[in-house]
């Protein structure tokens, strides 16, 4: 078991259940300390080998994934994991593509789908899931 991510360090997001997962940038500078267990990146291109496992999800900026039932796969093990592993989530700028993902671990974690936008709005970035593509994205995952 690896210890948990601080609840209080910039971009981590505490689900209902108490779970962590970090959401960040892949354009920004690694994040000082421990690293993720797992991450899932949304790109448009999967990017250079990580030291941990990753899971790449071709998904354009500003859009959906290429193949939704890819990034299903990917978020329910990235769910299932943060229970008691570091978990990550990123895109480029960190705020469409991860608000997106965050949103349906959010749906995942028991926030209803027409709620999960809004909490992880609230909880890790104001402007998360930038789309309306993305908020339906949102909406249909539950």
């Amino acid at each position: 078991m690896s210890e948990p991510w601080d609840p209080a360090a910039p971009g981590v997001l505490m689900l209902p259940s108490g779970r962590l997962v970090r959401g960040r940038s892949l354009r920004a500078p690694r994040p000082p300390g421990a690293l993720p267990d797992l991450g899932v990146y949304l790109a448009r291109h999967p990017g250079p080998p990580t030291d941990w496992e990753s899971r790449w999800i071709r998904c354009p900026d500003f859009r959906l994934p290429r193949d939704p039932a890819e990034l299903r796969t990917a978020l329910v093990e990235a769910w299932e994991r943060s229970a008691t592993e570091r978990v990550e989530v990123a895109c480029g700028g960190g705020t469409g593509r991860t608000g997106t993902a965050l949103a349906c671990l959010a749906v995942l974690d028991g926030i209803p789908p027409d709620e999960a936008v809004a909490f992880v709005r609230a909880r890790y970035r104001r402007r998360a899931v930038e789309t309306r593509g993305q908020r339906q994205f949102v909406r249909g995952f539950g």
